[in-house]
C-alpha cells in the first residue's frame, strides 16, 4: 500500500512539474474573462470550480491570486467611496431637517400670536382675516411636516444602507484575509511536502 501511495506521489509530482514547465514554454498564461468581469462572487466561485484540491490543499495560480487581490481591493476602495457619498447625503439631509424644524418652530409661534390676535392679522406686511391666515399657516406647516417626515424616512434608510454595507465591507475584508492567510499557509507546505517527498525519492 505505502508503494502505491509513493508511486502514486511520483507520479502526481512528475505532471506537476511538466505542468509548470508546459506554462513557462507557453508563455504568459491566459487570464479567464469572469476575473476580469465577473463579480466577486462570481470569481471566488470560479477559483473553487477550477482549481484542484490535494491532500486538502487547494492549488491556484499566483497570477490568478493577485487578480483576485488587485479585484477585492479595488472592491472595498468602491464601497468606501459610496459609504463616503452616503455620509455626505446623511449630513446634508440632517442640516435640511434642523433648518425645516427652526422655520416649523417658527411658524407655531407665528400662529399661537395670530390666535391671540384679532380676525385682520397682517402676514409679511399683507393685512390677511384671521381664518384665511390660519388655513395657510397651517397648511405650511403641513408641508413642512411632511417634508421632515420624508426626509426623516430617506435619513433612516440611507442609514440602514450605511451600516449593512460597512458590515458587508467587514465581512468581505474578513473573508479575503482567511482566504489569503490560508492560501498562503497552504502554498507554503505544499512547497515543503514536495521538496520532502523529492528528497524522500532520492534517498530511497
Amino acid at each position: 500500500m505505502k508503494l502505491y501511495l509513493k508511486i502514486g506521489r511520483v507520479i502526481l509530482l512528475a505532471m506537476t512539474a511538466l505542468i509548470c514547465m508546459t506554462a513557462q514554454i507557453s508563455g504568459q498564461p491566459v487570464m479567464p474573462e469572469i476575473l476580469e468581469t465577473g463579480t466577486l462572487e462570481e470569481q471566488f466561485g470560479y477559483i473553487e470550480e477550477r482549481t484542484q484540491i490535494y491532500n486538502n490543499f487547494r492549488a491556484i495560480r499566483e497570477d490568478m491570486f493577485q487578480k483576485l487581490r488587485s479585484n477585492s481591493l479595488d472592491s472595498l476602495a468602491e464601497t468606501g467611496n459610496t459609504i463616503a457619498a452616503l455620509t455626505a447625503e446623511l449630513d446634508t439631509l440632517n442640516n435640511d431637517i434642523d433648518s425645516l424644524g427652526i422655520l416649523l418652530d417658527d411658524l407655531r409661534g407665528d400662529l399661537d400670536f395670530a390666535v391671540r390676535n384679532r380676525d385682520s392679522i397682517a402676514f409679511l406686511g399683507i393685512p390677511m382675516h384671521k381664518t384665511g391666515y390660519n388655513l395657510l399657516v397651517w397648511s405650511i406647516i403641513a408641508g413642512l411636516a411632511f417634508l421632515l417626515v420624508a426626509g426623516s424616512l430617506v435619513f433612516w434608510r440611507n442609514r440602514t444602507v450605511m451600516v449593512n454595507t460597512l458590515k458587508d465591507i467587514e465581512e468581505l475584508k474578513e473573508e479575503f484575509e482567511n482566504y489569503r492567510k490560508i492560501s498562503r499557509e497552504k502554498r507554503e507546505k505544499m512547497v515543503l511536502d514536495h521538496f520532502n517527498e523529492i528528497k524522500k525519492l532520492r534517498e530511497g
